[in-house]
């Protein structure tokens, strides 16, 4: 039984550590977030039928605040618990995670994720494969570019530290070989995508293969702000900014598409841009600016 748990140097399994924090970490967020979801879910209106809504973006819909007070409670306990997780659990300190060199990784982070979708967007313009309903000099701003906003920073700044910084500093840690690193975390980073609304066998490789662009600038630039950059703005120039579903959701854009007429190998469909091969080739176009930023590997602590 001891070897099922440890390893020959008396040292718990990476395996055990990496499903141990995801499971805490997860339950927490959700503990954390259920008194404002049972909040909403008690002060929503039926509908004319008198039956009460269940549906979660019914329950939240037209209350942008309430939604990202819910998820703020959730993400910031959850990055709190894993924090101290791997003080505690794995012994390490926080500077091994990555946060050095700020500026300048989180600058071409944001600048690289913002200019991707953007390729994107006008090249699925100018081929008629999406149709802009309101002009572009014509933005319309709502509440919902502010909370998505913070929405998608939150997201950003979890999901990196736990697919990129716990997850690939836990595997370094232990000796495991930089390739397993990369394909490890970004396998479970795209396990965790599955149960996403309208996803896609395409959806899921792309997400995939971003995970694996998140470990390959992470490992490059020696830095957890570069992914996080990328990560925010890739998720806020699709859905808040261009109006295109993220990862299946439902989009809040300042602009309004309509994308019926295009190819949803193209486009990505109802899943979003991740689900459409001009995705796969911003991902490829992401190493490509990785590799020429980051130039001559930095002397850091992340051991990848």
């Amino acid at each position: 039984m001891k070897d099922l748990f440890k390893n020959s140097k008396g040292q718990v399994r990476t395996g055990w550590l990496i499903f141990v924090t995801l499971i805490v970490t997860f339950i927490i967020q959700g503990i954390f977030m259920l008194p404002v979801e049972m909040y909403a879910l008690f002060t929503t209106s039926s509908d004319s039928t008198g039956v009460f809504k269940m549906d979660r973006s019914d329950i939240m819909s037209g209350r942008p605040w309430l939604d990202v007070f819910s998820y703020a409670c959730g993400y910031v306990a959850a990055l709190i618990s894993l924090l101290l997780l791997w003080k505690f659990l794995n012994k390490k300190k926080i500077q091994d995670l990555g946060f050095g060199l700020f500026l300048k990784n989180i600058i071409f982070g944001l600048l690289l994720g913002a200019v991707s979708i953007a390729i994107i967007f006008f090249i699925l313009l100018l081929t008629d494969n999406i149709e802009l309903i309101n002009s572009l000099s014509n933005p319309n701003f709502t509440t919902y570019s502010v909370t998505y906003l913070i929405f998608f920073i939150l997201v950003g700044l979890f999901e990196e530290l736990v697919f990129r910084g716990y997850i690939m500093s836990t595997l370094a840690d232990r000796g495991r070989r930089k390739v397993s690193i990369y394909i490890i975390s970004a396998l479970i980073f795209g396990i965790a995508h599955l149960a996403n609304q309208n996803v896609t066998p395409l959806g899921i490789f792309n997400i995939f293969l971003v995970g694996i662009l998140f470990a390959y600038m992470y490992d490059k630039t020696q830095s957890l702000w570069t992914p996080i950059g990328y990560h925010i703005t890739w998720n806020y120039f699709q859905g808040n900014v261009f109006g295109f579903p993220v990862s299946g959701t439902t989009p809040y854009g300042v602009y309004t598409i309509d994308l019926s007429g295009g190819n949803d190998i193209v486009t990505g469909g109802s899943f979003g841009l991740e689900g459409g091969l001009l995705a796969t080739l911003l991902i490829i176009f992401g190493f490509i600016c990785t590799h020429l930023f980051s130039g001559k590997k930095n002397k850091a602590s992340i051991r990848v």
